[in-house]
């Protein structure tokens, strides 16, 4: 932890950084129930959240993706699409996430053909008074099972993994950045 800065840098294996003290749960009321967080006596900071995850799948899979031989259409360009809408509606999905005004939303994509995967990496970005990391979780997530729904006639075996939170900044946790 770069406590000048207030950067934190994890270890990709850690969830705890060594010789931080695990934070508080702050959705859980006085009875133990959940509860949406308020946020209103919070300052409006711009935020930035990346995310990534991946994709496994035959190689012949992976070359009718990249040959736009999918039936379906073009497999990245719809998921594309589809990562920037759930973006969008991830208060609409996940219970305590607040509605957030996004300022922008870009989903890339790295292909990896000798290993036949894809990775899909998402930036979230807002001026606001709470995080934006499942905004950018949530947008991979959507990208990838897009690429699995309009692939899956040719292989139901394809593999999603390593979905994770690459970078968050603002707000008063600081810079995170995954190591």
């Amino acid at each position: 932890m770069d406590l000048e800065n207030n950067i934190i840098v994890s270890d990709s294996n850690d969830t705890k950084m060594q010789g931080e003290k695990m934070a508080e749960l702050t959705h859980i009321n006085e009875q133990g129930r959940a509860k949406m967080v308020d946020v209103s006596e919070k300052a409006d900071t711009k935020r930035i959240g990346v995310a990534s995850g991946r994709i496994c799948m035959q190689p012949e899979t992976f070359a009718l993706i990249t040959d736009g031989k999918i039936k379906k259409g073009d497999v990245l360009a719809v998921a594309q699409v589809a990562g920037v809408m759930a973006a969008k509606k991830t208060w609409e999905i996940i219970p305590m996430c607040h509605p957030l005004l996004l300022t922008g939303v870009d989903i890339h994509f790295e292909l990896y053909p000798e290993k036949a995967e894809i990775e899909a990496i998402a930036s979230v970005r807002t001026t606001g008074k709470t995080g934006i990391e499942m905004e950018a979780l949530h947008a991979v997530s959507a990208a990838l099972l897009t690429i699995y729904d309009m692939c899956k006639a040719v292989d139901r075996g394809m593999v999603i993994k390593d979905i994770l939170l690459l970078e968050k900044d603002g707000g008063k946790s600081g810079h995170y950045i995954r190591g």
